[in-house]
């Protein structure tokens, strides 16, 4: 904040603290000095003025805005937010509708000063709910879209509003947006069909050409250069700049206020329209007949506003008149039917506006529910004062419109305040000012003004011109200050004015702002804005969604004459004036530096003379000798009297007394406030700061002493409320406790006796002694039963039961078995339920029959007993070259061969998959098959002791080399589970003797010799037998 001042000690600040305040040079100077040092922003009182940089300055971001936040007006520097935040605070704290109100010349950076105060108010009032988030994003992103459609570049400035706009906000008490509303005022749409030298058209006509994707210009029938099209062609200024990413902005606004993919296409379709209509050329036939010159612009429009081709191309030359109840169709001359062009290229960019506003108001709307205690924000940004090389109908309304706001200024800044000074008995010294009422009562006065004298000539039978009009004002008007034509300059000194290069068709009012002379080619045809019937009919019979919109069927059955253009704006502009004196109005003067829209550069004159007709003097002046603030005595007292001891909290006498109470108590000075009749006055803002500051501070004792009280009174009240209750409850308690005291004794002997006698005959035949204490004997047992359950089905502990329970006892273990036995069954998995299933054929295989069966049984089965680098050969050598491709391995492990000749022991590889028995010799690196045998056609053979030996069966094709001799040791009993579990059952036998005969090559068989000993070890014996030496284990 101490940055802030600092950079603003440049000049002052506030004007009224000027030393010479009459002096308007000094003002002047102050203004320069700042601007110099890009200090842009000055006041005078709570008047801000604000100079057009020409540029961006960095004084518009988050720090700023959290800067002025919170403050009184004259606690910082001026600034756009500082006015924007004031009158923000004043409508929530006071509950008062405000208006600012910015004005100022075309090109002094108005629409941009609305900007910011949006953009000011969206970040005070933004939260986290969705829906105020919602109204404030529509109401800052409501700006691209409306100055797309209704800016222009003109002479003096590059974004000129070309019609005028008022925007309501609404809040409830806390301050959040609720809602918001636009008017809009006198659209030039003119401009539409034709602009000035080195003016454009409005934006979005170069925006839809430039920023547009090449499927849309194809489907519109559109070209990129705005040279292709009349509407866009005619004047010198061939200077498109075109932001193409504006236009992506434009869409995704549109999209925010719920604007679908239809209704865009439709409204950029109509756009085209226009520009396609402005190419449609007339010439005369010899015949006297006006034709089309060129039917596809025709067909092209036709196509996108979705009309009859033929009934649009006899609406464009022809024209239907009612006469005597009898329909007439004549056709139009070549000037007729280009008027007729261009009057239906206006209305239909005119209606589209509006009906764009309309939905922009639809979506602005509240969706929530209304709060009745809601305030009202709003913004007036309108054209300013405009004076160009040609004026025109549109600079005269336009110029009227700042004349009735300039009047608005006079009335509650300058008039309405020395007035009130003088109905309060104020001391005051007058301030003389210019009071533009003459002005307005020129233009506006019934039967008397020009408005009135244009719309008699719009209506009068014959054939009115704009001479005769002109004539018209002559004759009746001639005589007024502010008002001359040519026609006079013959009469009177040709010197007196400087009016002698002018053309006969033009006059000359003098405004406020200086002398404008406007031409009257166009006040007759613009003021009544005639469109055609059958060019309507044609719009109407369209299927196109929006352009039914635009024009509705109801206007085929209207025949009286339309109200005139100027008559409705007046209308308007009088319920505007209405709307606004009903708020408080701050102010935003704006001045434009220089004529060429040029940053660093202050033309003294042409701001010198924006300060004259601005009024800034007189404003001085009046702030100089006036008060700042001023309120009724009831309003002060009420607000200010808990800072006195005297009036707080009810004040007996008078309001006026006390209120002096009041002053008296903050030791004001008499030159500081005056005691008017009704009201108190305050003459310097600081004053009443100090009583503000001193208000918001005691605000917080306040609110702490009604708390305390109110927590007093009603902690009180509880306390009452409770003691009563406590006494009721006591009583009722006492009472409810003896009686169940009294009952609780009298059950107690019944049931012990009731005990006793069920004690007795608890062996007896159920009665009605032994009834309760049998069944309470059975609930015991079962209580007692439900928290020894076993919780394994291998537990077998059973609560014993008594006599009566023996028979629900058995039931009830049996279930519980069953149902321990099931939730086992559940809980296993399909991995564990394979263990299992292969265990159990263990058993059903070598329980009672194989030793060292019993050694097997803790330990799960394995399908694969290889190491990791055995694994990686079997799978990269065997899987991939000896295994058939339907094959499945089942079992892989390492095994002890034991040769048929001599019985030399070799390391195989043994797999066995699901069809085939497969022995396989590991070399290095490599694998190689030895055997590769048919589960179905071999046998396997072992002995009932506990050694790892089995013998294969040969097939009898291969029975030459003999049988196999293998020992896989401890895991004999796997190994034979899985072969059996897809070989069969019946491939394997198990021999309880000592001997195994076995057969070896060439036909010859052997012995294998089992005997039992301490160390398993197998071994060939002298006799060059086999002999295997087996641990003894407990079958």
């Amino acid at each position: 904040m101490e940055n802030l001042h600092q950079r603003d000690r440049v000049g002052v600040d506030d004007c009224v603290l000027i030393d010479d305040y009459r002096d308007c040079e000094l003002f002047l100077n102050n203004l320069r000095k700042r601007f110099n040092e890009d200090i842009i922003y000055t006041c005078i009182g709570q008047v801000l003025i604000s100079i057009n940089p020409y540029r961006e300055l960095p004084i518009y971001n988050d720090s700023y805005k959290q800067s002025y936040a919170n403050f009184n007006f004259y606690q910082l520097s001026p600034h756009i937010f500082a006015i924007a935040d004031a009158s923000f605070r004043v409508m929530v704290d006071e509950a008062r509708d405000q208006c600012i109100l910015i004005s100022g010349e075309s090109g002094a950076g108005k629409t941009e000063a609305s900007k910011k105060i949006l953009e000011y108010l969206s970040s005070v009032t933004s939260r986290s709910e969705h829906n105020i988030k919602e109204i404030n994003n529509k109401l800052l992103f409501s700006n691209p879209v409306l100055e797309a459609f209704g800016n222009a570049k003109t002479s003096h400035n590059n974004n000129s509003s070309r019609f005028g706009k008022y925007m309501d906000v609404e809040f409830d008490y806390l301050g959040h947006p609720l809602a918001g509303h636009i008017n809009i005022y006198l659209l030039e749409k003119s401009r539409v069909v034709y602009q000035s030298k080195n003016e454009q058209n409005f934006h979005i006509f170069y925006l839809l050409l430039r920023g547009s994707s090449d499927q849309m210009l194809t489907e519109f029938s559109l070209r990129r250069d705005p040279q292709n099209y009349f509407y866009l062609n005619q004047n010198a200024d061939d200077d498109y700049q075109v932001d193409c990413d504006q236009f992506d902005i434009i869409r995704n606004a549109l999209k925010m206020f719920d604007f679908s993919d239809e209704d865009e296409q439709g409204m950029f379709a109509i756009i085209a329209a226009i520009l396609h209509l402005g190419n449609v050329g007339f010439f005369d036939e010899d015949d006297g007949k006006t034709i089309i010159s060129n039917m596809k612009p025709v067909m092209t429009i036709s196509k996108l506003l979705q009309c009859d081709v033929e009934l649009l191309k006899q609406a464009l030359v022809n024209r239907t008149i009612e006469a005597r109840d009898e329909m007439m169709m004549t056709g139009l001359t070549r000037d007729q039917a280009i008027y007729a062009r261009d009057a239906l290229a206006k209305a239909i960019y005119q209606r589209l506006f509006v009906w764009l506003v309309s939905r922009l108001n639809n979506s602005l709307h509240s969706k929530r529910r209304q709060d009745k205690r809601k305030t009202v924000m709003g913004l007036l940004d309108i054209y300013g004062f405009e004076i160009f090389e040609r004026n025109n109908f549109e600079q005269f309304c336009i110029n009227y419109c700042n004349e009735k706001l300039q009047q608005l200024f006079i009335e509650l800044t300058l008039k309405q305040e020395q007035e009130e000074y003088r109905r309060e008995q104020i001391e005051w010294e007058p301030v003389e000012y210019f009071n533009n009422q003459i002005i307005c009562d020129l233009i506006e006065e019934k039967h008397r003004g020009i408005i009135a004298f244009l719309d008699e000539e719009c209506l009068r039978p014959g054939d009115p011109t704009d001479l005769t009009f002109l004539a018209k004002l002559d004759e009746n008007i001639s005589g007024h200050p502010h008002y001359c034509t040519v026609r006079q300059y013959h009469s009177k000194n040709n010197r007196q004015n400087g009016m002698i290069g002018h053309e006969m068709h033009q006059f000359r009012i003098t405004h406020y702002a200086g002398n404008v002379d406007y031409e009257i080619d166009g006040f007759i045809d613009k003021n009544n804005d005639l469109l055609y019937r059958d060019l309507k009919k044609t719009m109407c019979s369209s299927n196109h969604p929006i352009i039914k919109q635009l024009f509705g069927h109801d206007e085929l059955s209207i025949h009286r004459r339309p109200t005139t253009t100027a008559t409705q704006f007046r209308q308007s502009l009088s319920d505007l004036m209405s709307l606004l004196s009903s708020k408080q109005p701050w102010y935003i003067r704006c001045i434009k530096p220089n004529n060429f829209q040029r940053s660093k550069f202050f033309d003294d004159q042409i701001v010198r003379h924006q300060i004259q007709y601005l009024g800034l003097m007189e404003n001085l002046r009046v702030r100089r000798a006036g008060f700042a603030y001023r309120r009724n005595f009831n309003d002060f007292l009420e607000r200010y009297k808990c800072l006195c001891p005297k009036t707080w909290p009810y004040y007996r006498g008078s309001f006026r007394d006390g209120v002096q109470e009041l002053v008296d108590h903050f030791g004001f000075k008499a030159d500081e406030y005056r005691m008017g009749l009704t009201k108190i006055f305050i003459r310097s803002p600081q004053s009443l700061f100090r009583i503000e500051d001193a208000f918001q501070q005691h605000k917080h004792v306040l609110a702490t002493r009604i708390q305390a009280l109110y927590r007093g009174w009603h902690t009180k009240e509880q306390y009452k409320k409770i003691r009563k209750s406590v006494i009721a409850l006591q009583t009722n308690i006492r009472r409810y406790l003896a009686i169940q005291n009294y009952h609780r004794r009298r059950h107690a002997a019944h049931q012990i006796r009731a005990f006793i006698k069920g004690f007795i005959t608890r062996n007896g035949p159920p009665n009605q002694f032994n009834q309760k204490f049998v069944r309470q004997v059975k609930i015991h047992w079962l209580t007692t039963l439900s928290e020894s359950l076993p919780s394994s089905i291998i537990k077998h502990r059973w609560q014993m039961a008594p006599i009566c329970c023996r028979e629900t006892s058995r039931l009830l273990c049996n279930m519980h078995k069953q149902w321990l036995a099931r939730r086992y069954c559940l809980a296993i998995t399909p991995k564990r339920k394979e263990v299992l299933q292969e265990k159990v054929l263990a058993e059903s295989l070598f329980k009672n029959k194989k030793q060292s069966y019993v050694v097997s049984i803790p330990e799960p089965f394995e399908s694969n007993r290889l190491d990791g680098r055995m694994d990686e050969m079997r799978r990269n050598i065997f899987e991939m070259k000896f295994k058939v491709d339907d094959e499945k391995t089942q079992y892989c492990t390492m095994v002890n061969k034991y040769d048929r000749r001599g019985y030399n022991c070799r390391p195989r590889m043994l797999v066995i998959t699901n069809k085939r028995f497969y022995l396989l010799e590991v070399k290095k690196t490599t694998l190689a098959m030895k055997e590769s045998l048919s589960l179905s056609m071999i046998k396997v053979v072992t002995s009932s002791h506990s050694d790892g030996l089995f013998i294969v069966r040969i097939p009898i094709m291969k029975k030459e080399k003999g049988d196999l001799i293998l020992e896989c040791h401890p895991r004999l009993i796997e190994l034979l589970t899985k072969f059996s579990a897809f070989a069969g059952q019946d491939k394997l036998s198990i021999d309880d003797g000592h001997m195994i005969e076995h057969q070896m090559s060439n036909g010859k068989k052997g012995q294998i010799q089992f005997v039992d000993g301490h160390r398993y070890e197998i071994m060939k014996r002298k006799d060059g037998q086999l002999q295997v030496i087996a641990t003894s284990l407990s079958v």
